[in-house]
């Protein structure tokens, strides 16, 4: 199985997480309208955290500096190379996921109108 496949496997199982291609190339994960994280393709992930828990996850080697914003403390990028790495991008995802249900509760369901 493939690193986006494992990684999408594992998170959209998640209550209220949903998935999918966003407006620039990445793969998204949403909780509600909030995203915990995206991949681009197999090969890395970005997120984007507070900067304290961006601070430690920086110092403990979790994370790098997102490439569209160097030296800005606050998103995050994730190679992916191993299958250590993928395991560690699920578990950021988690960490962003129980930030969100935390803060905001799960999403609610509405009826569509046809």
């Amino acid at each position: 199985m493939r690193a986006s496949e494992r990684i999408t496997e594992e998170v959209t199982a998640w209550q209220g997480v949903e998935a999918g291609p966003g407006s620039r190339g990445e793969f998204a994960f949403k909780v509600g309208s909030r995203e915990i994280g995206h991949l681009h393709g197999d090969y890395a992930a970005h997120f984007g955290f507070p900067k304290q828990v961006w601070r430690e996850l920086f110092e403990q080697g979790r994370i790098d500096y997102h490439p569209v914003f160097p030296g800005r403390p606050g998103f995050g990028a994730r190679r992916i190379e191993t299958d250590d790495d993928v395991d560690d991008v699920i578990a950021l995802m988690r960490l962003n996921y129980e930030r969100v249900v935390a803060r905001h509760g799960f999403p609610t369901v509405t009826a569509r109108r046809l």
